[in-house]
């Protein structure tokens, strides 16, 4: 006899154990049962108030921020949805089935500024590469750079040419990204101011000359044309991996620009010697 089910789902009370529906060899456990986060708390402790409304835990954040990039959520908005409806997801960032999930735009308040100031997530980062190192998955000997183009979340529409003023808001009404890269603007004046090449015709002037165009929302991106592409906002994200097994030992967001490429190729090499004394590491 064929079998119906209902379709009325509600019920009054349920009996369910998240614990029991995700798989034991679920990736969220394997990772789980790596991933040290007790340090957290006491490591962000400085950087939030002693009174006020309790925050978001940044345990959660951090969790949630690993379930994206291993599970290639691009959108902190798609991660939050993802995580609402996948049990794996919730149980991997200790959410109970009840418990609501943080609105997508914590996540870039805290990126900019708890995050960033702790420095965080890198020490999340160069942990996870400290469990490749004692295993054996970092040999060490040879390794690869890669800078791949990142698009920029710009409206590319909303630019100005880069050798024409730009009416910027007051720093106090402008965002993040603006501040950023008008703090940038003038760092680059006092250095040229200071460097003594007062005719303008040196290297110094050459190195900072305007770009070609200028994104309103987010000034930081560079303007990338390249043939066969239509031209778009861009950041480079750029990687040393070791050759053994393939593993990310350092990761640096930069400006999409070829010189900034290869200076931060020897900041990462320089910085991963100097954490991993282990490890003979140079350029090859």
């Amino acid at each position: 006899m064929m079998g119906r089910r209902e379709d009325g789902q509600g019920q009054f009370f349920y009996s369910f154990d998240l614990d029991k529906v995700v798989p034991p060899d679920h990736l969220v456990r394997q990772i789980d049962g790596l991933l040290d986060l007790s340090w957290v708390h006491k490591e962000l402790a400085p950087y939030y108030s002693h009174t006020g409304r309790p925050s978001i835990d940044p345990v959660l954040m951090i969790r949630m921020l690993i379930v994206g990039y291993v599970f290639a959520l691009r959108s902190e908005r798609r991660l939050c949805a993802e995580v609402q409806v996948n049990l794996a997801y919730r149980w991997f960032c200790k959410l109970g089935i009840e418990d609501r999930i943080p609105d997508h735009s914590v996540f870039s308040r805290a990126r900019h500024e708890r995050f960033r100031e702790s420095d965080a997530l890198r020490r999340v980062f160069e942990g996870v590469v400290a469990m490749c190192i004692a295993t054996g998955l970092v040999g060490g000997e040879a390794f690869s750079i890669d800078a791949s183009l990142i698009k920029a979340d710009v409206d590319k529409k909303k630019r100005m040419p880069g050798d024409q003023p730009i009416a910027w808001p007051k720093v106090e009404e402008a965002s993040h990204a603006v501040r950023e890269y008008l703090a940038a603007l003038d760092t680059a004046r006092s250095d040229e101011d200071g460097s003594g090449d007062a005719g303008g015709s040196g290297k110094g002037s050459a190195r900072h000359k305007p770009p070609k165009q200028v994104s309103l929302t987010d000034p930081q991106a560079t303007w990338v044309a390249r043939p066969g592409l239509d031209p778009f906002f861009a950041y480079y994200a750029n990687y040393l991996i070791d050759n053994k097994a393939g593993i990310i030992i350092d990761a640096v967001g930069t400006r999409a620009n070829r010189t900034v490429e290869i200076a931060i190729t020897q900041t990462m090499v320089d910085r991963v010697e100097r954490k991993n004394k282990c490890c003979s590491i140079g350029s090859h």
